[in-house]
Parts: structure tokens; sequence; C-alpha cells
């Protein structure tokens, strides 16, 4: 049998007995054309291969270069070098893939930067930094699945394609199988869909919301994690075009208990990757530790990751009404020496710079922020008593802003059809969505988290193309 292999994080770990192993992988650096460091992505460290002089013959020694991939047979001893405790001494050395040393672009010699990595994103999983992001990326993924399945949950594949807007902003991908050149048109001059695929317009999904909701009425509890698609010109280092979000939706809920089981679930995610990823944080705590020498002292973070994710697990999130969140704001140093870029009043949606300076500035640590202007959130968000706002919450965290967004969801149809007609959404189109209102309505909340700027808080990376494989962006869909 031929993958008879033992991981290298495993082997690192494992007492040595002279036994014999069987280890497959990339080579990072070969020295004294005798010992060769092999790595094979289970773990950022590396494992060293013993090949005593006059093992390998010279056309072999020749093909052991920077990311060629090898196959060694051989026996596990301890080291006699200082890192680690084992290594592999060689008895066979196979080249399973050549990598030409002149045109691999990911030297030793030079560390490339995050930039010229993403126009190399097919290669970037090879560095230790990518390999530490795409293994903590993983170990959220597996987290989320793992909270609400012991919280009794049922996990519901919303759809991709879909002929509704659930949060109304109409920047959406349109999908269609019409010809853009000669597409049929009605009399009008407008585009005649009947004749597309699904006989009507569609676009790719903002949210599993809508139809998560029908769930919630028959299940309970249920929750959504699959890509969801904005079609927004938005070149910033937290957008992008194609990402994936977790969206639960839980009967006989209000905005209270909503709120705490988001909290409950960012501080779980969090527990999980400190417990099951500890040398990846690391090694990102580090990482971002030098990185953040080069920047002056005003801008350096005043904790450092671990210690960031510790305080945020050891710490109940702030919580405080829209209305108290504009006060601060505007009885704020910044506001009063004019330091904001965007307007600060009531009514206004807060921007990242505003809700940065709540949780990193005024409170030092994540704010949900609840109850804001109607006028200014979705249509499905029950309204309160005021008649002015809505029961909706916001997570804020450092470094980021805004985390989650959900809301209690207006239950009571007169109420739901009268903020539609309010919005132009055509309550005929959304007959089935209204259904829920007229057969057995019930208080119920729900909520949104965006996975990549979980895993961007996570690993402390600045950026959130760098926490998704292949990202999309405006002008930019390689790979």
């Amino acid at each position: 049998m031929f993958n008879k292999r033992v991981k290298i994080k495993e082997l690192l770990a494992t007492e040595p007995s002279g036994q014999e192993v069987i280890v497959m992988g990339w080579v990072r650096s070969f020295r004294n054309n005798q010992f060769i460091s092999v790595n094979d992505g289970s773990t950022n460290n590396n494992i060293q291969i013993v090949a005593e002089l006059g093992l390998l013959d010279e056309e072999t020694i020749k093909r052991i270069t920077t990311s060629a991939s090898v196959k060694i047979t051989g026996t596990l001893i301890p080291s006699q070098g200082k890192g680690q405790k084992v290594e592999v001494k060689a008895s066979v050395v196979e080249i399973l893939g050549d990598s030409d040393p002149e045109k691999y672009p990911l030297q030793l010699k030079n560390r490339p930067s995050l930039e010229f990595l993403r126009e190399i994103a097919h290669l970037r999983f090879r560095t230790n930094t990518f390999g530490a992001v795409f293994r903590i990326r993983h170990s959220l993924a597996y987290a989320i699945h793992k909270f609400y399945h012991e919280k009794g949950f049922v996990y519901m594949h919303t759809p991709i394609i879909t002929a509704s807007d659930a949060e109304g902003a109409g920047e959406m991908f349109r999908v269609t199988t019409l010809s853009p050149d000669n597409p049929p048109k009605n009399d009008d001059g407008s585009v005649n869909y009947k004749e597309d695929f699904f006989g009507r317009s569609t676009n790719l999904t903002v949210s599993g919301q809508l139809e998560g909701e029908l769930a919630a009425m028959a299940f309970s509890e249920i929750y959504t994690f699959g890509p969801t698609f904005r079609a927004e010109n938005s070149n910033t280092a937290r957008h992008l075009a194609e990402f994936w979000m977790i969206e639960p939706e839980m009967a006989f809920y209000d905005l209270e208990d909503n709120m705490n089981l988001a909290e409950e679930f960012i501080k779980y995610l969090i527990r999980f990757a400190m417990d099951n990823n500890r040398e990846d944080l690391e090694f990102l705590a580090q990482r971002l530790a030098e990185e953040e020498k080069q920047l002056p002292q005003d801008k350096r973070s005043e904790m450092g990751l671990i210690e960031k994710l510790e305080f945020v697990l050891n710490n109940n999130f702030e919580r405080i009404t829209y209305t108290e969140a504009i006060d601060i704001l505007l009885n704020s140093p910044a506001y009063k020496k004019k330091k904001f870029q965007y307007e600060v009043k009531w009514g206004v949606d807060m921007q990242s710079e505003h809700e940065r300076y709540l949780v990193e500035k005024h409170f030092k640590k994540p704010v949900i922020v609840t109850n804001y202007p109607k006028d200014i959130k979705s249509f499905y968000m029950r309204e309160n008593e005021d008649g002015k706002t809505v029961a909706a919450m916001d997570i804020l965290a450092p470094g980021i802003g805004e985390i989650v967004g959900g809301s209690q969801r207006e239950e009571r149809l007169d109420k739901l059809l009268k903020r539609m007609e309010e919005m132009h959404i055509p309550a005929e189109e959304m007959w089935w969505f209204l259904d829920t209102r007229r057969f057995g309505t019930v208080p119920h909340s729900g909520f949104g988290l965006g996975f990549e700027r979980m895993v961007l808080f996570v690993t402390g990376m600045t950026n959130i193309r760098d926490v998704i494989a292949f990202p999309r962006t405006p002008k930019s869909a390689e790979f």
C-alpha cells in the first residue's frame, strides 16, 4: 500500500524507539547534501531527515530543491540538533515531484509580502503564515457545527440562487442563461426573464436568513453556514464579494436571548481555537508583534493576539443602546477634535471608524449595540414600542468593527406588511415568507456572523483577503 505515511505533527510527538516510518511532504530546505527539512502541512514545524553521505546519488541531490515533493522511508531516532526531539534517519529517498528552483516563487532567502502572496494565492498555503491561518479557519468551521449540534440546532442548506433580496440592498449578482448580447425583450424594452432558465429574475444570495426563518418555524432552532454574495464595489481590507456566513434562527427567542447566544457562540469559537490551535496562534502572535514594531507607538495594539483573545473570553461584552452609542461619540475627544471622517448624529448608520472608536478607545472590549433607528435597518426587524427604533443588535469587535448583525424578527403580520409597504417590498412576491406569520407565528430572533471576520479576529490578520483561500473582490476573480 502506497500511503502508509505518518503525518509530521504526529511524528514530532512520538517517542523514538528505532521504528521504521514513512514521511511524505514538500522540501523546505536542503543543506550540506545531508539534511532535508520536510513539511506536510499538518503543522508549521518541519521534520529533519538525515541522509548519510553516500546514500544519495548526484542526480537525486540535484532534484532535492525547495518545494519538491518527497517520500522518505527511514528510522525515527532522537534528534542530535536543537529545536525538536526526533528526526528521521533515511534509508530510502524518493522524489515524487520536481520543483524548478529557478522558477519557484517562494524562496527561503526572501520573506514575501502579503500583497505578493495574494498574486500567487495558489501557492501561498505553503508558507507558515497561511498554513497557520487556514488550519485555524478549519478548526473554527468545525467548531461552528459542534456548537450548534450540541445545542440541538438543525443545520439547513439554504439556496445559493434566489429570487428574493433579504437585505433590500439591491447589490446582487444576477444569475441568468440569457445571451448578454441579445436577450429577449418585453414591449417596453426591459429584459423578458420569463424566457430565462428559472422563468424569472434570479440572483446569488446575500443571506440565507429568510429561508432560515421558514425552517425555524418548524424545528425551533436552526442554523445555516454557507457562501453569500454582495456586489458592492468595496475595495477595503474588510469587504469581500464572496464570503461565508453563519446564520442561526431561533423560535421563542427575544432580543436578549439572541444576544446571549451570539456572545456565547463567539466565546466558544475563540476557546476552541485556543485549545486546539495553540501552536498556530502563538506563531501568528509572534508574527503580529514583529509587524507592529514597524508601526508608530500610537498605532500599535495595547495587547498581543493571545492576550486579546483571553481578554474577550474573560469579560462580558458591553451592552449599550444605539442612542447611548451616539451620545458617547458626540461627547468624545475624537468628535470634538473633528477626527471622524463621517457625520455623527442620531439616525445615521454608524461607520467603521465610529464602531472601532467605541470598542478600541472607549470600552476597550467587544460591544453589543441595540435598538437602532428603524429607518436604517431591514424590513423584517421587530419595531419597538417607541415606533422609532427596532429590536436590532450588532456586535462590534476590536480591530474589525461589526462582526455580528442580528435582530428579533417582526412576527406581527400587520406590522410587517406596513413596513414592507413603506420600503416598497412587494408582499405578493413574499407570500411564502408572510405565511409564517399567518400560520402559528411566534416571537423569534436570529443573527448573522461573517465567518471571515471571525477568522480575521482570531488570527490577528489585518486584511480579510488573507483569511479566505481565493478572495473575490472588485476586478479580481483569479484562481
